[in-house]
């Protein structure tokens, strides 16, 4: 049990009772028949069972975007030959609508890359409107502690907001770029309140 709230508490670990998740039937066979499976470093995670039935994730602390998305890439390559060597199948992928997933959100790449970043100018300027420039720039603000989790304090999880119809590089970078001048603005931000 230990194990398992330390894992939540890192965010690293799905947590149960979101009432969308139980009205779908997803939550039926909480908690055994779900898992979750991380290296050492706990910077890559493969959630099995959650919203979807199977989320890759790469992250870690800092800014090597790079590093992170080419760890995934091998991640996904290294999942995807273990399925299909075990069970003879591949990913489930259309070539129109891109993979299939649970969460219609994610339909498309799935992709969802994301940063935490500090942002106290945008929040004295007010939440509304980040919301607002971030739909400006194809982004979509989070609290840090997840979809449904809320906002708290100065820090967001800023991600790409559209799954469907881009590559993977292109929605990274569009993450990049949104976030690089939403830093920029927050100091002008910053500045304008007299923080």
């Amino acid at each position: 049990e230990a194990v398992r709230q330390q894992l939540v508490d890192d965010h690293f670990l799905f947590m149960s009772g979101d009432r969308n998740l139980q009205v779908a039937g997803m939550e039926r066979d909480w908690p055994e028949g779900r898992g979750i499976f991380h290296n050492t470093d706990k910077t890559f995670l493969v959630w099995v069972n959650e919203e979807d039935q199977l989320r890759i994730i790469s992250m870690q602390k800092g800014g090597d975007v790079l590093g992170v998305f080419k760890r995934l890439a091998k991640g996904i390559q290294a999942v995807g030959d273990s399925v299909q060597a075990e069970s003879g199948k591949g990913f489930m992928l259309d070539e129109k609508y891109g993979y299939v997933h649970s969460c219609p959100t994610n339909l498309g790449t799935g992709m969802r890359a994301s940063v935490h970043i500090d942002l106290p100018g945008w929040t004295a300027h007010g939440v509304d409107k980040l919301k607002a420039r971030c739909e400006e720039l194809a982004l979509q603000p989070r609290g840090t502690r997840g979809e449904s989790g809320g906002q708290t304090g100065i820090t967001y999880d800023i991600s790409n907001k559209h799954r469907l119809g881009y590559s993977e590089v292109q929605l990274v970078q569009t993450m990049i770029d949104g976030v690089n001048k939403l830093y920029e603005e927050d100091l002008a931000l910053q500045k304008k309140h007299g923080i």
